[in-house]
Order: structure tokens, then sequence, then C-alpha cells
């Protein structure tokens, strides 16, 4: 534990950014899924509306530095070509 005044005011600060970091990466991470949930039950309006959900909750933890952008850029990818291919299917 710390013993100075200033190093306890940083575990403090760290804690809070770090919880923080982990809800961000939870909501893109349940964005993406829900995602893939409506492109597997066939609903394509309700794809589209996440779909939109996933590319802004992966923008945003880009911009925070949570994600790379490469990965972020492959995500975004990857699901717009699920949406885009359920009328083929």
């Amino acid at each position: 534990m710390a013993n100075v005044k200033n190093a306890e005011k940083k575990i403090r600060q760290i804690s809070k950014v770090t919880k923080a970091n982990q809800q961000l990466k939870s909501t893109v991470k349940n964005s993406i899924r829900r995602t893939d949930q409506a492109v597997a039950s066939g609903n394509k309006e309700e794809a589209e509306k996440q779909l939109r959900l996933a590319i802004k909750s992966l923008d945003n933890a880009k911009s925070k530095g949570l994600v790379h952008k490469n990965k972020v850029d492959r995500e975004k990818s990857r699901l717009t070509l699920k949406v885009n291919n359920m009328e083929t299917k």
C-alpha cells in the first residue's frame, strides 16, 4: 500500500479510470454481441440498428485509446459485411 499522500491519490485516480475503461470495453463487446445475435435471428432492421450502436461504441473506444484503430476498422468491416449479406440469404 502507498505510504505517501500523493501516491494514495494516484491509486484512487487509477482505479476510477480503470473502472471507466472496463465499462466502455464491456459496452463495445456487448454491442458487437447484440449485432451478431440480430444477424443470426435474421431481423434486418434490428441488425442495422445494432450495427449503428456497435460502430458508435467502437469509435468511442478508439478515440479514448482503449482499442487499436486497426482492430476497430476490422470489427466494423466484418459487422457491416454480415449485416449487408443478410439480404442474399
